[in-house]
């Protein structure tokens, strides 16, 4: 990885336009830079923030691309465990069991996850892992950790293969080798662009661009009405219809796969957004700062540019819920944070 100042890590500075803005009282107190492209149906991008071609880490929101590949190897399991494959769980106890059934599946105990020790996202898991721990609990587990779906389903995965367990965090794995191979194969991103490193859950992490992040989400939106035998289709299904399973909770990802039947939506650290609707139109968006704060706000105008709000079944309540996020001054709201591009697409198709 480069070193600050080097043109590699300078690259995402390059063309960063206001994705939103916090507005306390009357005044704009702050501003959330980054990048963002909404595709159309074709693929076409129909709306540009920044520049949408400059690489990035996509962190958790590759999950769905790296299901994808799991499913290609031999991976069979419920949807609702496939969900929870591409999740950045909550940690509520439905997803902690979840994981031991994944594990179960094929004979394996929490002991064989290697992902990093954590304790739920959710404060109310959280608690309840402190109060009544079990599998590792009451302290930061592999179990507990957000990233341990998709980590009890990469070794099942190397199970159905009979590749080695012990070694699948390995960017030589035949595992992370095949996932890298989708990741490239359904972003069409050039293999040049490519980078690994370690995600924060020790699992190899693969650059994309937000153009083809957003390129592989069309794929899983619009795979269950198109090429419904795919391995595609077969993810992006789990995935819209567990969306508990994917974050749990209040979390924004799941509030907006509730709002918008079909869609396939998973959120990354650092700003990190993508998502694909049933009729191929897509997004990715990338906050600079890599604040979680703004992502609601931006999800929630970047769906409705994508024409989320005009597909059969969509709840506008839910769609209006999720963009709404308070500034509050002692306890009650003095302002929001707002997606700067949302007037001049609202209403769009």
């Amino acid at each position: 990885m480069a070193r600050p100042g080097t043109s590699a890590s300078a690259s995402v500075l390059d063309d960063a336009a206001p994705l939103a803005e916090v507005i306390r009282g009357d005044l704009v107190e702050s501003v959330h830079l980054g990048h963002l492209v909404v595709l159309d149906p074709s693929g076409r991008p129909v709306l540009q923030v920044g520049n949408p071609t400059t690489p990035i880490w996509p962190r958790s929101s590759l999950k769905p691309l790296q299901l994808v590949a799991m499913l290609r190897a031999g991976l069979e399991l419920p949807d609702r465990l496939l969900a929870l494959s591409a999740a950045s769980h909550n940690g509520e106890l439905f997803h902690l069991e979840g994981v031991l059934q994944i594990l179960g599946s094929v004979g394996l105990g929490s002991g064989a996850l290697q992902n990093t020790p954590d304790l739920p996202l959710y404060a109310p898991a959280a608690l309840e892992w402190h109060m009544a721990p079990h599998n590792g609990g009451p302290g930061p587990a592999p179990l507990a950790q957000n990233c341990s779906g998709k980590h009890a389903a990469m070794l099942a995965t190397c199970l159905a293969q009979g590749w080695d367990i012990q070694t699948y965090l390995s960017p030589e794995h035949p595992l992370q080798r095949a996932m890298r191979a989708t990741i490239l194969e359904m972003t069409g991103d050039a293999e040049v662009v490519m980078r690994t490193t370690v995600d924060g859950c020790g699992a190899p992490l693969f650059s994309t661009t937000l153009l083809g992040l957003a390129r592989a989400f069309s794929i899983l939106g619009a795979a269950p009405t198109v090429d419904v035998r795919s391995h595609d289709a077969r993810a992006g299904r789990a995935i819209s219809a567990h969306p508990d399973m994917v974050g749990g909770t209040g979390r924004d990802a799941t509030l907006a796969m509730q709002a918008v039947p079909g869609l396939v939506a998973k959120d990354g650290a650092e700003g990190v957004y993508a998502a694909g609707l049933p009729d191929g139109s897509a997004l990715a968006f990338k906050v600079l700062d890599g604040s979680a704060r703004s992502r609601p706000a931006i999800l929630a105008a970047a769906l409705r540019a994508a024409g989320a709000a005009g597909l059969p079944g969509v709840y506008p309540g839910g769609l209006d819920g999720l963009g709404r996020v308070p500034v509050l001054g002692g306890g009650r709201p003095v302002g929001e944070v707002r997606a700067v591009f949302a007037d001049a697409y609202e209403g769009r198709r």
